[in-house]
């Protein structure tokens, strides 16, 4: 058996579990749970008034078209909360150094975890996108840039999944790994996903301008409603490989020298 198909057998086995363990504790209602919630608050609290700020006389109608980008980010920077739980679950239970002593492919179960997290991703952001359709969200986008912008959401949620897998690992306690990523979650909001970051003060709009979220919703904006995209994209692209390749190393460097916890 080679080592491709090695890995892939025992990744494959990783994600059944973690598929079979979902159904015990469905992130999946948190995922989905959270984003709707604000979309709902957003478009119908304060939508009237933030969406005649963005367009004259525009109203819920021109809001509902500028947040849905904002909210799917949001929905996927929540899966790095329960990623970082899940690993940590595993790893103070002791079925990782179970795993240790077994002839499987050791990174198969990060891989497992990774996977069965994007699985989870990617279905909680097809729901919120029905939703936001639901409330006022109309895009315009063909099918290469619906193809597109689920490719951008992929590369996303792919690079938020491993920065949670790292923080599993590094975090001492269940309790401090759910609160590490706390501040990627509070991120969206710091973009330009609820206003225009130029209507913020000076070093927050600065802020808010070159922080990762804010690219990788302008791409989607454009993307999904045909506005310009610019230099969004290779920025978007850059920063959801760049901290995939970051916290994979991360995580891989922590899972080898960790053994026992």
């Amino acid at each position: 058996m080679s080592t491709a198909t090695y890995a892939l057998r025992d990744s494959t086995t990783m994600l059944r579990r973690y598929l079979l363990r979902a159904r015990r504790y469905p992130m999946i209602m948190y995922l989905i749970g959270v984003p709707v919630v604000m979309l709902l608050l957003f478009v119908y609290v304060f939508g009237g008034t933030l969406g005649d700020g963005i367009a004259a006389g525009g109203g819920r109608e021109v809001y509902a078209n500028y947040v849905t980008p904002g909210i799917l980010l949001l929905a996927v920077a929540g899966v790095a909360q329960g990623t970082a739980i899940g690993v940590a679950q595993d790893m103070s239970e002791g079925i990782i150094a179970r795993f240790r002593t077994m002839a499987i492919f050791r990174p198969s179960v990060l891989t497992g975890h990774v996977l069965g997290n994007l699985v989870q991703m990617l279905l909680a952001l097809a729901v919120v996108i029905g939703v936001a359709v639901a409330v006022g969200f109309r895009p315009t986008a063909g099918v290469a840039e619906w193809f597109a912008a689920a490719g951008l959401l992929t590369l996303i949620s792919l690079a938020i999944t491993w920065f949670g897998v790292a923080c599993g690992l590094v975090a001492k306690s269940i309790e401090s790994a759910s609160n590490l990523p706390m501040p990627l979650i509070l991120l969206p909001f710091m973009g330009s996903g609820f206003v225009p970051t130029d209507s913020m003060p000076g070093p927050i709009a600065w802020f808010a301008q070159y922080q990762p979220f804010t690219p990788m919703m302008e791409t989607l904006r454009g993307l999904l409603l045909g506005g310009p995209i610019g230099g969004d994209a290779v920025g978007a692209v850059a920063w959801g490989a760049g901290i995939t390749v970051v916290c994979y190393l991360w995580a891989k460097r922590l899972y080898r020298r960790d053994p026992v916890r």
